[in-house]
């Protein structure tokens, strides 16, 4: 057992506080998946994509009718536990699935915007939002929805503390997806025409770059990775709901912004940051918990605006 704190809370120690850690970790890590899709479409257009939040929503639903059609989701009874097979079939199609809707979000909705004003851009992001979560309830209906299993929630140890093997997972795909999407930006002829278009537009156009099809990548990226984010806390959290993208993409924006909105590491940072630091407050209080976010996105708007890993000036992907 490791030393006691010095705090004023009874039966808080040191093993506790890496305890959560550990949890925050695995929620920052969410917040890092689903904040890469707000700094990369940011980094590119300037716009910040109110609606992401929404498409972290449909990832979730996306893999949950597949295996309910499978019969992994019955009505009653004990849940049958989703072959590994069918888990990864599950993943690319909610990741192929949320890509075509951000590309359909930003061919519709702000494609026709792109040469208008921010305000405009901006005022139609948060019309997709509401559409989107009303969309959701009438398809989806408002009732919450039972996860399949995905696998059997044990409890991991690791050295003083225990983390459950859900988390862990969350934690691995994250660092890969995470990683990933790096290497992909900064080692890829496509990676290349969006920093470029991250740049200068005008003049990645002028070069050849086809930025129509490079800004509708950079949704689809996005938005697969969002999807990921779904699946991976619906399979921690069995409890699907059309307003669950809500909160959690503000969460995500805020990790953003924190991170240094326009860099894809920063956002990384961000996330894992904000995680910790909610789960840590979490410790002494589940209502100061929630509103660690806020105090967070006032604060570095005060202090460093540019974010942890940010620039002053143009932001790059």
């Amino acid at each position: 057992m490791l030393p006691l704190l010095e705090t004023e809370a009874p039966g808080i120690t040191a093993e506790l506080i890496l305890q959560q850690v550990a949890n925050g970790v695995a929620k920052g890590s969410v917040y890092a998946l689903i904040a890469v899709g707000y700094t990369m479409v940011y980094g590119v257009l300037q716009l910040i994509n109110f609606a992401h939040g929404e498409v972290y929503m449909l990832g979730a639903y996306f893999s949950y009718y597949p295996a309910k059609w499978f019969g992994y989701v019955p009505e009653t009874g004990e849940k049958p536990k989703v072959p590994l097979y069918l888990i990864g079939a599950l993943f690319v199609g909610s990741m192929a699935a949320c890509a075509a809707v951000g590309m359909l979000i930003e061919r519709l909705a702000y494609r026709p915007l792109r040469n208008s004003s921010r305000l405009a851009a901006l005022i139609t992001a948060i019309g997709v939002s509401l559409f989107l979560q009303n969309a959701g309830q009438m398809v989806f209906g408002a009732d919450p929805k039972g996860f399949p299993v995905f696998m059997d929630q044990e409890s991991v140890p690791l050295g003083p503390i225990e983390l459950a093997n859900t988390k862990l997972v969350i934690i691995v795909v994250a660092a890969i997806m995470m990683t990933g999407l790096h290497l992909f930006v900064q080692r890829t002829k496509p990676g290349a025409a969006m920093r470029a278009c991250s740049f200068d537009m005008r003049t990645a156009r002028l070069m050849g770059v086809n930025v129509d099809r490079t800004v509708a990548m950079t949704f689809a990226l996005g938005s697969a990775m969002a999807a990921v984010g779904g699946v991976l806390v619906a399979m921690d959290q069995p409890r699907l709901t059309p307003l669950m993208g809500l909160m959690m993409g503000l969460k995500a924006f805020i990790a953003a912004v924190l991170g240094g909105i326009g860099s894809i590491p920063g956002a990384a940072l961000g996330g894992l940051v904000l995680g910790v630091a909610e789960s840590v407050v979490g410790t002494w209080s589940t209502t100061y918990a929630e509103a660690v976010a806020f105090i967070v996105l006032i604060l570095v708007l005060l202090v460093k605006p540019s974010g942890l890993l940010g620039k002053s000036g143009r932001e790059k992907v």
